[in-house]
């Protein structure tokens, strides 16, 4: 087996099995693209090399120093956290790994003279890559066959011009073809290519911003520098005023480990992995987790016609002579001479394709199909020239009889496109002196569940824009006949200028037609500009530059490679119904978090009240390590992991705070003030501290207790169920583990002379509590809202 010489390989055969193998050999093999899930040794490291869990190891190695052993039970619920967190990761990461198999496209090689598809790992040194348009070029090489083959090297560049390529030009990998087909020989794999030095950023954009995980990281990060330092002064404090080193100890890791919400960003992570889990099974790859709480936040939804409101399966329905002494029967000729000339795989393409056979005209010049000209054309070797597309792009002007046809059969849902002869076709120069010869009907089927599915977004508040290349009355008919809101209001792109408000445009109109790649992406632009949350959707490479400018990128696996490898979700069946469920598990995961973080929170606020506070008092701290496991885990660790995963698909009101505090804060208060009166009461009665420190598990779990029931709402059974079975736990603690947990015996009748009367005052004080704190955010809400209305 002989080492392959590139430049010598057939470009007609491709190399040979045997070749193949010995490039293998060589390690002339490319590498796959990175997995869009972690790997299982970076899930077990990330969520087990923590700064928390670092901060519990060495809490607990004080406590072991102390011989108090059984205070180290709060170990064990930090590894129950994490384990949890792992294993369901480790599930989402398998389902969605499955997924990725299902899109992942394969590349179209030459081998031993055969077509062959193979995945992108396995191509090798010489290969023979067959390329078509929207195929994104996987590795480097140079062009050995060309049939029109633009490219747009837009990613590498940042211009967003086509370059035309001919045999022995270089193509590069991570651009795609926007026109026209050809063979490229591989001349550059794994390391070496170009890709593999572009930066991600240069290939997907920015990352997707989570505004979730953002608020919680920056409450994290605020704590980190609270946590530690105050743990120190609290235990020198104690130390000083002559508590004993191992009570100073005890009580210090105490506070410290109250002030840790460990679990809030572990539930986070793990519950938008459990949302990538169950949209894979609803066949809808997410390729990027923070995407699903920014679709959630969308307001504005832009789609292409083709694949979203229509199926996509176009149809020829007839060719309409528009010369004297010209049949339909030449126009349907010349039409297949030039879709079968250019070699064009598109729908309109195909759906001629299907109807008209091969005429078999030579030709001599070919213009592939391309997104910005709108327009494909082939010279035939008897001398004349043709295009074939939109005629607003072959016309400069359109006579009155012929745009009346055409708006005559756009009204009833054609897409209507031009045949003319020109007189010379050249793809850098202006069209010269078309002539038109026919007009050519194509028609398209609405999906089955359109309707229902923009009524949906519709009762979400969510906007559709349908931004198509086709003509606006086409589209606006079609649009109506979907359900689609103030459909009417369409405007025809070819009469936009360059500096016209495209801001304004984009929130005056529903319909875009006759829309260039570049004025997608302006028309997006200009709704964010309005502080709209933008989705687009899209299928081909002229949707690349708008799936890049959205802030979320929807893509169908039926269409090009280059547009899934930019999106942040793709739709394994092409199915736009499918939205509806991304919509919701990006809903029920911000809920349910905003709901659940306030329940982290309320240890969090009232041990970094309780630490300051005892830091000036001579008493001990309230609580041992091990009085607070039992509210740790039964009124928060447990209940949150079941109810982030509940179904909550309400509208999203992006007040995070404000529904953390409002849960929180009352909660916190009323916790420090009870503590607080129940160790002024034990130093006035001469209670011991086991005594005062039960009362205070039973204050703080009673009233965290109510804020889980706050947080539960609205009730069904299941959660009723929860609520009680917790609650029914927490009891058993104290009533038959007591002595484990450093509590005074259950049937001690001194204990609820304090406790009856003290619980019974908790609801109405924290609702009171509640009722304060909510009138002091609204004041702080509308004085914001004041501001900026009059810096505006």
């Amino acid at each position: 087996m002989a080492d392959v010489n590139i430049p010598q390989t057939d470009p007609d055969v491709g190399l040979s099995d045997a070749q193949v193998q010995q490039q293998i050999h060589n390690g002339n093999q490319n590498t796959g693209e990175e997995s869009l899930t972690r790997s299982t040794s970076d899930i077990f490291r990330d969520n087990t090399f923590t700064l928390f869990n670092l901060i519990n190891v060495v809490l607990g190695a004080l406590i072991f120093y102390t011989g108090s052993y059984k205070n180290l039970l709060f170990l064990g619920i930090a590894i129950f956290n994490t384990a949890i967190g792992i294993i369901q990761e480790i599930r989402s990461k398998r389902q969605v790994d499955k997924m990725v198999l299902l899109a992942e496209g394969k590349i179209n090689v030459l081998r031993n003279g055969q077509d062959m598809q193979i995945r992108s790992e396995d191509i090798v040194l010489g290969d023979i890559i067959q390329l078509g348009r929207g195929d994104q070029i996987p590795v480097d090489g140079v062009t050995v066959r060309s049939r029109g083959i633009e490219v747009d090297e837009s990613p590498i560049t940042g211009e967003s011009e086509t370059i035309s390529k001919n045999i022995g030009d270089k193509l590069t990998s991570g651009t795609y073809l926007i026109g026209g087909s050809g063979k490229m020989r591989v001349t550059k794999v794994g390391a070496d290519t170009f890709v593999n030095h572009l930066s991600s950023e240069a290939k997907q954009g920015e990352d997707t911003s989570s505004i979730l995980l953002n608020t919680i990281n920056r409450i994290i990060k605020s704590l980190t520098y609270v946590i530690i330092p105050l743990g120190i002064i609290l235990f020198a404090a104690k130390v000083y005023g002559g508590t004993g080193i191992n009570r100073a100890i005890l009580g210090s890791s105490a506070a410290m480990i109250g002030m840790i919400p460990e679990g809030l960003v572990l539930l986070t992570s793990m519950t938008l992995a459990v949302s990538a889990m169950h949209l894979a099974r609803k066949q809808t790859l997410v390729r990027d987790l923070p995407a699903i709480e920014t679709l959630a936040r969308v307001d504005v939804i832009c789609l292409d016609k083709t694949g979203t409101i229509t199926s996509g399966n176009l149809k020829f329905v007839e060719a309409i002579p528009m010369m004297k002494n010209v049949p339909a029967a030449e126009v349907e000729k010349v039409v297949a001479g030039i879709t079968y000339g250019t070699g064009d795989g598109n729908e309109t393409a195909n759906a001629i394709k299907n109807a008209i056979d091969d005429p078999e005209l030579k030709t001599e010049k070919i213009i592939p199909f391309s997104s910005d000209r709108k327009w494909s054309g082939v010279g035939f070797s008897d001398g004349h020239d043709y295009v074939f597309g939109a005629p607003q792009f072959i016309f400069k002007h359109i006579e009155k009889p012929v745009q009346a046809k055409i708006t005559q059969n756009a009204k009833k849902g054609y897409r209507v496109l031009a045949v003319a002869q020109v007189d010379n076709l050249d793809p850098r120069d202006p069209l010269k002196d078309p002539k038109l010869i026919g007009l050519v009907l194509i028609s398209d089927v609405i999906r089955p569940n359109a309707k229902n599915t923009f009524q949906y977004f519709r009762n979400q508040d969510v906007t559709i824009k349908v931004i198509s290349g086709d003509d606006p009355t086409t589209v606006s008919t079609i649009a109506k006949h979907a359900g689609i809101q103030n459909a009417e209001n369409n405007v025809d792109m070819t009469t936009v200028k360059d500096d016209d408000d495209f801001g304004k445009l984009a929130a005056d109109n529903t319909v875009f037609g006759r829309v260039t790649p570049d004025q997608k992406k302006r028309l997006i632009a200009g709704l964010q500009d309005r502080k709209h949350t933008v989705a687009m959707t899209g299928d081909g490479v002229n949707d690349l530059l708008a799936l890049r400018q959205a802030d979320c990128g929807i893509a169908m696996a039926s269409g090009s490679e280059s547009t899934k490898s930019i999106a942040d979700f793709v739709l394994i069946n092409s199915n736009f119904d499918a939205m509806i469920d991304v919509l919701k598990e990006g809903r029920r995961v911000i809920n349910n978090i905003e709901r659940v973080a306030s329940m982290y929170l309320i240890k969090t606020m009232y041990s970094v009240a309780l630490s300051f506070i005892f830091v000036f008092f001579a008493m001990g701290y309230p609580f041992e390590p091990i009085q607070l496991t039992p509210i740790t885990s039964l009124m928060v660790g447990i209940p949150s992991f079941f109810l982030a995963l509940e179904p909550n698909f309400n509208k999203i009101t992006n007040q995070f705070m404000k529904q953390v505090l409002i849960i929180s804060t009352p909660a916190a208060v009323c916790i420090v003030g009870y503590i607080m009166l129940i160790e002024v009461i034990g130093l006035f009665f001469g209670l011991k501290y086991e005594f005062t420190s039960t009362l205070c598990v039973l204050l703080t779990g009673a009233i965290c207790w109510l804020a889980l029931v706050m947080v539960s709402r609205p009730l069904n059974r299941l959660k009723i169920g929860l609520d009680i079975l917790v609650l029914v736990a927490f009891l058993s603690i104290i009533i038959f583990f007591n002595n484990i947990f450093s509590l005074v015996s259950f049937f001690n009748k001194d204990i609820w002379l304090y406790a009856v009367p003290l619980i019974a005052t908790a609801y109405p004080l924290y609702m009171f509590m509640q009722g304060v704190i909510a009138n002091v955010l609204d004041k702080r809400e509308k004085k914001r809202m004041q501001k900026r209305n009059n810096n505006q």
